[in-house]
């Protein structure tokens, strides 16, 4: 419990925290509120499509989900930056000496994470289905709000940021640098691994195997994303499967990183 509680302070008393909590509502509340008023408007005929009407699915669970498929991202770095702060402005030296044993502090930065990111995953869900469900409302478009797949859906989302955390504290303990970990969040998620789903979906072999992409594994979880929109068809894991696979990255990213970083001298 001391180490918990000291791996949370470490982090409250921060500014980054909140400043991405701030970040993370405002995106997350603009893009479910902004695109969940265009499929509605698109979806009712409000604005008439050209050529063939693009088909959305349940719209609810698409523009609830924004807070991971797109908001996963935040977790992430908060994760990575709560594992580079502690090398950046050696912290680790007081904690090793506190608690010798380096796999119990590494264990309890990572459980501690999983809390923070449950509370991104929280204040996201406030932001996508408060933000989504006006937007649905205004064109009468049902909020599934009464539906208990839709709250199924809300739990495992909070799940999966919760997991994104615990994955972001195993990248920051592989790459120590705080900057080369940003780095690497940010071109794997916004560029690499787009791309890599993207290849992946044109040949059925591929699929199956970029079905365990992190990504891919997160929306899996979730049951719904805007990644998946243009094909319905595709090849997801059942949400379970997305969880272990999710935990399997945190894992075997923070055992890495153990023998990479966390071992080494850090005065």
């Amino acid at each position: 419990m001391a180490g918990l509680r000291s791996e949370f302070t470490k982090l409250l008393t921060t500014r980054m925290w909140w400043i991405l909590a701030i970040v993370l509502f405002a995106y997350i509340a603009l893009l479910s509120g902004g695109l969940g008023a265009l499929f509605s408007a698109i979806t009712t005929g409000t604005i008439p499509a050209t050529g063939r009407t693009p088909h959305f699915g349940t719209l609810a669970p698409l523009v609830y989900s924004f807070a991971t498929s797109v908001g996963y991202v935040f977790p992430l770095l908060l994760g990575a930056l709560a594992s580079t702060g502690e090398f950046k402005h050696q912290t680790l030296t007081p904690t090793f000496l506190a608690n010798p044993r380096r796999w119990q502090v590494l264990a309890t930065k990572s459980v501690s994470s999983l809390g923070i990111g449950a509370v991104y995953g929280a204040i996201a869900l406030v932001a996508s289905v408060g933000a989504g469900a006006i937007a649905l409302t205004v064109f009468g478009v049902d909020t599934a709000l009464g539906d208990s797949d839709t709250w199924a859906l809300i739990g495992r989302s909070v799940l999966a940021m919760a997991l994104w955390a615990a994955i972001g504290v195993g990248v920051g303990v592989v790459i120590p640098s705080q900057v080369g970990a940003i780095i690497t969040v940010l071109a794997f998620t916004q560029f690499v691994e787009p791309l890599l789903r993207l290849a992946a979906s044109f040949n059925d072999t591929t699929a199956s195997i970029g079905k365990f992409l992190p990504g891919a594994a997160g929306d899996g979880l979730v049951g719904a994303s805007i990644f998946t929109m243009s094909a319905p068809g595709a090849a997801t894991l059942d949400w379970w499967q997305g969880a272990l696979v999710l935990l399997a990255y945190a894992v075997v990213l923070a055992v890495l990183g153990y023998f990479i970083s966390w071992r080494r001298d850090v005065t």
